[in-house]
């Protein structure tokens, strides 16, 4: 008896120790559960903050995208297609990510049943000590559910991906990306310089081709017949009549026009002696034009028509901008009207160049433009102009001599507008006036210069005086040389006229230093204004 109660004693005391031991396991298995449990949280919630971090950055950078789009539009297509492409590598990678991972869980799954396999092959007393195989039905339920959850995962991450469920997304996506790369492409390509073909027609092209802006000016220039009257003898002079014959021809342009009156600028020696003057326009009509006044001196004209005669109107460019090199084209009548509007091209060859002229009223230097383009007789008044087809300039001269080609001039823009405006108010160009006809000391016979000292070589010769003028008031008298005005020396006839039109005005005092039969002396007289005069 006493061997059968110490044998149920001492199983009794193993059962309590096998309780024992197995609340010990369950409570370390539930510890574990816990902190693994409590770690996986941790890791989920770190997890979160990094994808709300990450996904707060990408809507800033996205809003920096919208505002850069907005601000050049022809980014969105770009956008488009690099935001396609970053979802399909995100795609791609998260779905090699989860593989990894179930691959990862499985093979955990085999290391925990490969341990478990072992512990069944264990002897039967002590498999029965650790792990009895009855009333134990809470692990085999949680080794069920796991290895479930295991299997399902694997499932999820690991199969799905290489059947065909995400083919079609992946494909669309694929697909989404090519045609927006193909868009972007096709649109960077077209603003890519590309030869375009060029036309005539204005209509064709962003600006006015040369034959366009020269027809368009050609309309604003005209012809201009200078008709003088000629007395002739016949029979034996028995009888005189006067005759109208045409003594030259010219052009001129069209600058202006008001409800009345169109008026046309020209050189002087266009229009100077002419009894009438015929105007050619360029739809074939003729007309008579009116002079309104001219300037001997700066050797321009202005002439009026009636307001309906002129279709068209040219407008003044500013010569001051004008440099060697820049294109230039001359349009007039050269050699008569049956080559009217003949257009010439060249370049500026110069700017403010001086040149000294006789004209009728005296020797003048003129501050002129030298082209290249052809300006032939019959050209003068006629048109310079630039490319955009406004008048820099009118043709006025030549220097015509055996072996001299290309050497043309015409009048600045802004140094003819004051002169034609003011032709147009007053009929005239009012300057100081002294009252003497003048002559450099290099164009006097030197049996008119004996009176003067050796040391005299420069200087102006007074050849006739006005009575009424205030050279006559002042006392000077011809043969009178004039070797300055108010201190500034004159080399000539040209110098003095500069100083008078340039330094002084009406009304000024000035002092001449004069040698009067050999004597110096100094003359001081007041400016008054005639422009009929001979200065």
């Amino acid at each position: 008896m006493m061997n059968e109660f110490d044998k149920n004693k001492d199983n009794v005391n193993g059962l309590n120790e096998f309780e024992t031991e197995k609340d010990t396991l369950n409570s370390a298995d539930l510890s574990k559960s816990r902190e693994e449990s409590s770690s996986f949280e941790a890791n989920g919630i770190n997890k979160l903050e990094e994808k709300q971090e990450t996904k707060a950055e990408e809507q800033e950078v996205k809003a920096e995208g919208q505002e850069f789009t907005n601000e050049y539009p022809q980014t969105a297509s770009f956008n488009k297609a690099d935001e396609l492409v970053r979802d399909y590598e995100r795609v791609m990678s998260d779905g090699t990510d989860e593989s990894a991972a179930a691959e990862q869980q499985i093979h955990e799954n085999k290391t925990m049943t490969a341990a478990a396999a072992t512990a069944d092959q264990q002897p039967a007393g002590k498999r029965g000590k650790e792990r009895p195989s009855s009333g134990n039905p809470k692990w085999k339920g949680f080794f069920s559910l796991l290895a479930a959850g295991v299997v399902g995962s694997a499932l999820t991450f690991v199969a799905i991906p290489h059947t065909d469920l995400l083919d079609g997304k992946y494909t669309k996506l694929e697909q989404q990306v090519e045609d927006l790369s193909s868009k972007v492409s096709s649109n960077s390509s077209s603003s890519d310089i590309t030869a375009q073909t060029t036309s005539a027609t204005a209509s064709d092209s962003s600006s006015p081709s040369i034959a366009d802006m020269v027809e368009t000016s050609s309309k604003a220039i005209v012809g201009i017949v200078n008709v003088q009257k000629q007395a002739t003898n016949q029979f034996s002079q028995s009888t005189t009549t006067d005759s109208e014959v045409e003594s030259g021809s010219g052009s001129g342009i069209i600058f202006k026009k008001d409800d009345k009156y169109a008026y046309i600028a020209t050189n002087n020696h266009v229009i100077e002696g002419a009894n009438s003057l015929e105007i050619s326009l360029y739809n074939g009509d003729k007309t008579e034009g009116k002079l309104i006044g001219a300037d001997a001196l700066t050797d321009l004209a202005v002439v009026r028509i009636d307001a309906k005669y002129a279709t068209d109107v040219i407008e003044f460019g500013d010569s001051s901008t004008l440099r060697p090199g820049d294109q230039v084209w001359a349009i007039g009548n050269p050699l008569g009207l049956d080559l009217s509007r003949t257009v010439t091209q060249g370049i500026v060859s110069a700017v403010d160049r001086s040149i000294t002229v006789n004209t009728s009223a005296g020797d003048w230097e003129f501050n002129v433009i030298q082209t290249d383009a052809a300006i032939n007789p019959g050209n003068s008044g006629g048109a310079l102009i630039n490319s955009a087809g406004q008048v820099i300039g009118i043709n006025s001269l030549k220097i015509s001599e055996d072996g001299v080609e290309g050497l043309g001039f015409a009048i600045p823009s802004n140094d003819l507008l004051p002169i034609v405006n003011e032709i147009i108010e007053s009929g005239e160009v009012e300057r100081p006036y002294i009252g003497v006809g003048l002559a450099s000391l290099e164009e006097v016979p030197q049996m008119y210069l004996q009176d003067l000292p050796d040391s005299v070589t420069k200087g102006v010769m007074v050849t006739n005086i006005d009575s009424n003028s205030a050279a006559a008031k002042a006392g000077l008298e011809v043969q009178d040389v004039i070797i300055s005005i108010n201190g500034t020396d004159l080399d000539g006839s040209s110098d003095l006229r500069k100083y008078l039109y340039t330094k002084v005005d009406i009304g000024d005092k000035v002092k001449l230093v004069v040698y009067h039969d050999g004597s110096k002396k100094t003359v001081e007289l007041t400016l008054t204004s005639n422009s009929g005069s001979s200065n």
